[in-house]
């Protein structure tokens, strides 16, 4: 099937256009998180909107999608924020100085789907603002382990916006019946991993989660990539993540530690 085909059958995470300039992210059938539980999350932002999530790996990076990348617009990121529509003294919005796209992104096939957003400042750590560490080693996550992914906004297809941070528990799927899911409608790759959003378990992300961090006891092991276009609420093939333990090598390149 060509690249172009699979595009209209695969939606990325971005939130949908139309309904408002931009529609914030969105968790299906989870639960508002507890304020502070999860200081790495960062809403990634164009002009004061919401339109993906990433989380901080260091004082100043943010690990988001590589199709969360807007061509001649500066983003920038909101840290320490659980109400994204109402900043509190612990929140604040940070300028992006570079964005490092990983040089293999496919936007077609989304493969390679990962970004570091390099920040103009470091971020003090707090009780609202902290780092996520990140696999030491690249190794599958076993199939049926419970991880949890968290974001903002709508909670079905086409939904209305929630500004708090939502999360939700998910399975993670074996690649090969993940593969079976998907067909001929997209490839995964070993550099992706597959979590909920099946029909035996309707939960998982929606538009707007892209670039949030699948976390797996405690470590970031994921990035939101895609799920089933238009069918938040009950998918028939799992939400899929870029497996961030492939790309170590790079992130320690970019961020030089």
């Amino acid at each position: 099937m060509a690249a172009t085909s699979l595009l209209l059958l695969l939606i990325t995470l971005l939130p949908a256009p139309g309904l408002t300039a931009y529609q914030d992210s969105g968790i299906v059938n989870g639960a508002e998180s507890r304020r502070n539980s999860k200081p790495y999350m960062v809403s990634i932002q164009n002009k004061t909107k919401h339109i993906c999530g990433g989380f901080l790996v260091s004082e100043s990076f943010v690990m988001t999608a590589a199709h969360c990348y807007i061509w001649g617009v500066n983003l920038t990121v909101m840290v320490g924020a659980h109400d994204i529509t109402r900043p509190r003294s612990s929140s604040y919005i940070i300028d992006v100085k570079d964005y490092h796209i990983h040089p293999g992104y496919n936007a077609k096939t989304l493969e390679n789907d990962i970004m570091l957003l390099q920040l103009v400042k470091t971020t003090p750590k707090s009780k609202a603002v902290q780092q996520i560490p990140l696999p030491k080693k690249d190794q599958d996550i076993k199939a049926k382990s419970f991880c949890t992914v968290a974001g903002w906004g709508a909670t079905k297809t086409d939904g209305s916006a929630n500004p708090c941070l939502l999360e939700v528990n998910v399975a993670v799927v074996d690649r090969s019946s993940c593969q079976r899911s998907w067909g001929k409608t997209g490839t995964i790759t070993p550099s992706m991993i597959c979590a909920g959003g099946t029909a035996a378990d309707y939960k998982g992300v929606c538009q707007g989660d892209s670039g949030g961090p699948l976390v797996c006891k405690g470590t970031a092991v994921g990035v939101v990539s895609f799920n089933q276009k238009d069918n938040c609420n009950e998918p028939q093939k799992p939400n899929v993540y870029t497996k961030i333990s492939k790309y170590l090598s790079w992130i320690k390149c970019i961020m030089k530690y």
